[in-house]
């Protein structure tokens, strides 16, 4: 049974950091992309950053390049997004997403919640 598991959400003062984990069973890891996306409310989910199947490629939403880093630990099936110098727009509902074009599979994880308040 597919699953993808977040966690390291919650609630940070503007400047702060937090650092999400997406731990992940049940299919080959290895051979998915990986992508963290977020949804704050009343707003469409967006492709925040995305990771390829080795990690030597990244892609980042353009108003978190420079503050978020995306990451994957390959023999512990786990991605992360290490998100710094967060600000208020940042708060969202964030999820997981395990991507492989070639066979048109996605799987998504049930989201953490991440805000950003003073």
């Amino acid at each position: 049974q597919v699953q993808l598991v977040e966690s390291g959400g919650g609630l940070v003062q503007p400047g702060g950091s937090l650092r999400l984990s997406c731990a992940a069973s049940g299919f080959t890891f290895t051979i998915f992309a990986m992508r963290w996306y977020r949804q704050a409310p009343g707003k469409e989910r967006e492709l925040v950053a995305a990771i390829s199947i080795t990690g030597s490629s990244t892609n980042y939403l353009a108003s978190v390049k420079g503050r978020f880093t995306i990451s994957r630990d390959n023999a512990k099936n786990t991605v992360y997004l290490q998100m710094n110098s967060l600000k208020p727009e940042d708060t969202a509902q964030y999820y997981c997403n395990a991507h492989r074009a070639y066979s048109r599979e996605d799987y998504w994880g049930q989201g953490t919640q991440v805000t950003v308040s003073s």
